[in-house]
């Protein structure tokens, strides 16, 4: 089998973009890279920052990526609790103002929002979050939602977890 395809579905094989096009997998993550150091200049820690990839793989339904980046959570020593219940976090108060602000943002960026919902939650999440913080969740949301695409189109397999 060609090391760009993925056995999942005998009928349609996919094909492993990353794999297919490496240059353009290495671009994207290098802009995943400059987006984490911007995050990181703007204060934002790493727990807010898986918080964010969680949230947005859920949204768009990318196992790879969830599994990735629940485990990432774990070790940076998100709960259990917080991941369980972050589909509903705007319930919840386990969350920080500015958690919520950066979720907020990140889900509206995710569903791309209507004109009038997306200044409204913008102009909220801005009053939680400095220039420098809206601006690194922004490019957050944009490079997980291009992973998350990369992962479903290519269908990248969940491997269970040894141990």
């Amino acid at each position: 089998m060609n090391e760009t395809t993925a056995p999942q579905n005998p009928e349609h094989r996919s094909i492993f973009l990353d794999k297919a096009h490496p240059a353009a997998w290495r671009a994207l993550n290098g802009l995943g890279l400059k987006a984490k150091e911007a995050a990181a200049e703007a204060g934002l820690d790493d727990t807010l920052i898986e918080l964010l990839n969680v949230r947005i793989s859920q949204i768009n339904g990318c196992a790879y990526c969830l599994d990735m980046h629940v485990g990432d959570a774990v070790k940076n020593g998100e709960s259990a609790q917080r991941l369980a219940v972050l589909p509903a976090w705007r319930d919840t108060t386990l969350f920080s103002e500015k958690e919520c602000a950066a979720l907020m943002l990140a889900e509206a960026i995710t569903t791309i929002s209507d004109a009038p919902t997306r200044d409204r939650e913008g102009a909220q999440a801005r009053r939680h979050l400095t220039a420098e913080e809206f601006s690194a969740v922004s490019w957050l949301a944009i490079t997980m939602n291009a992973f998350n695409r990369v992962s479903i189109v290519s269908q990248h397999p969940v491997r269970a977890a040894r141990g």
